[in-house]
């Protein structure tokens, strides 16, 4: 049975009961984007729009504090770890006492425009984008982390009841709900300065804006507070926003939030880099490298400069022949580990940064040519992709009549930024490896190359018995 919802016309007496002061503001819907923020009276400049209790975030210490209250709470949190930040405080349960948060999430959507919440049809709209591959890896994480903590808490009985109640020979509802509640966090969650990532109820309804008339804050006494912005002017019955990043991909803010903001001043886009599939220190150079291969484009449409970045891509195209080794070093207290060496130097802790480290040898603009020219490759098979699924209406891609037009528009609006975007990048990095072409010392490279080639050529040529026929 679904957990019952509360009408948002019940808010405020929530709010009141719990310590909420928003005396010059209200929640109300908001044509198009759901609940919303609006100014709601005369503003005062010493008084906050909105001030939330330090006792209602929501955040791993507040988990932490509550845990020493509850035992069984305790115990949990013991088995399972902070996976349940969410989904145990927000439990209505006979466990533990009652707290705000097992109201507030009643006036929360039961569903967010978040892919992970798509239908699978749905979510073959999203082919040829960067959130393909991106959106099934995470349904695969959140399914094995499902796993997981219900695996971890099936020792704890008292607990099976409260945290699967909606069970009924299969776990898919319960999935479904923990598919749900990770939705509402990731398109919920606020980076406070001081606390870091926090639930933050009723700041938490209010909407993104690339001019955003707000910020949230903590003051003093570590209270979440939300205050105009000094440039800006709230009219009587506007709406509130305030700014979810000014400078996120359309991808990014699309799998976070649910929707793409068509005013965003830059476009970006992020895109996975494999190694080169015979490279002998392929595994070495992902084991030192740590973070994710990747490349990153981006374009200010205000100017229309474009900019790429991939680190890993320099690591790529430097091997053993240029100046690379890898060794593995034992140290002081009997552990090995793995080492980076650039030309007898060593370069593990500077392992992202081989585009200053090439800098002042004669091989520079060799390797720059070669990352070039493999970014460039990278973003042409992601561009082709793309095209290949720009027109959905002829392709074989589930019911097309069961697709919600909010997740048909997203997934167009997507496809054509992150097109334009390529193409554009595309075309500048040509013109660079032209360039790169033409400077002297790869001209000189080149041109030694297939001289050796030649002479090779020749020298097979000279082994062969004579032909007397």
């Amino acid at each position: 049975m679904a957990q019952p919802g509360l009408p948002i016309e019940a808010l405020p007496a929530w709010a009141l009961l719990n310590g909420i002061a928003f005396p010059h503001v209200k929640v109300a819907n908001i044509e198009g984007k759901g609940f919303g923020v609006v100014r709601d009276g005369e503003l005062k400049p010493e008084v906050p729009l909105m001030t939330v209790p330090n006792s209602l975030v929501l955040n791993v210490q507040t988990v932490d504090e509550y845990a020493k209250e509850d035992k069984n709470f305790k115990q949990l949190l013991g088995a399972v770890g902070h996976h349940l930040v969410l989904a145990s405080k927000t439990h209505q349960a006979p466990v533990g006492v009652s707290n705000p948060w097992t109201e507030y999430i009643k006036f929360l959507p039961k569903t967010v425009l978040v892919p992970t919440l798509w239908t699978e049809d749905e979510r073959l709209l999203l082919r040829g984008t960067s959130l393909e591959s991106a959106v099934n890896a995470k349904m695969t994480a959140i399914t094995a982390e499902f796993d997981a903590v219900r695996e971890a808490a099936s020792s704890l009985p008292i607990w099976n009841d409260i945290l699967w109640p909606y069970e009924d020979g299969n776990s898919s509802a319960s999935l479904r709900r923990w598919i749900l509640l990770d939705a509402l966090y990731r398109s919920r969650v606020l980076e406070l300065p001081k606390s870091g990532e926090s639930m933050v109820p009723c700041i938490d309804m209010i909407n993104h804006s690339t001019r955003a008339s707000a910020y949230y804050d903590e003051n003093a006494k570590d209270e979440v507070v939300l205050l105009p912005r000094p440039d800006s002017s709230i009219s009587p019955g506007e709406e509130v926003t305030i700014s979810y990043g000014d400078a996120k991909p359309a991808a990014e803010m699309l799998f976070s939030y649910g929707f793409i903001d068509p005013e965003a001043t830059v476009e970006s886009l992020v895109l996975p880099l494999e190694p080169f599939e015979d490279d002998p220190l392929a595994k070495a150079k992902l084991f030192a490298f740590k973070d994710l291969p990747k490349v990153l484009v981006a374009r200010d449409k205000g100017s229309s400069a474009v900019s790429w970045n991939s680190p890993f891509a320099y690591l790529m195209c430097v091997n053993e022949e240029d100046g690379l080794d890898f060794r593995v070093l034992q140290d002081s207290v009997g552990g090995r580990q793995l080492r980076v060496f650039w030309r007898e130097e060593d370069v593990t802790d500077r392992i992202g940064d081989f585009e200053t480290l090439i800098q002042n040898y004669e091989i520079s603009t060799l390797i720059k040519l070669r990352v070039v020219t493999v970014v460039q490759e990278r973003l042409q098979q992601q561009l082709e992709r793309a095209q290949s699924f720009a027109d959905l209406a002829s392709l074989p891609i589930g019911d097309v009549d069961l697709m919600r037009d909010e997740c048909r528009q997203a997934a167009s609006l997507l496809r054509r930024i992150e097109t334009d975007l390529l193409e554009v990048v595309i075309d500048d990095l040509e013109k660079e490896r032209r360039m790169l072409l033409a400077d002297e010392n790869v001209v000189a490279y080149l041109g030694s190359m297939e001289t050796a080639e030649s002479d090779l050529v020749g020298e097979e040529a000279s082994n062969e018995p004579d032909d007397f026929s």
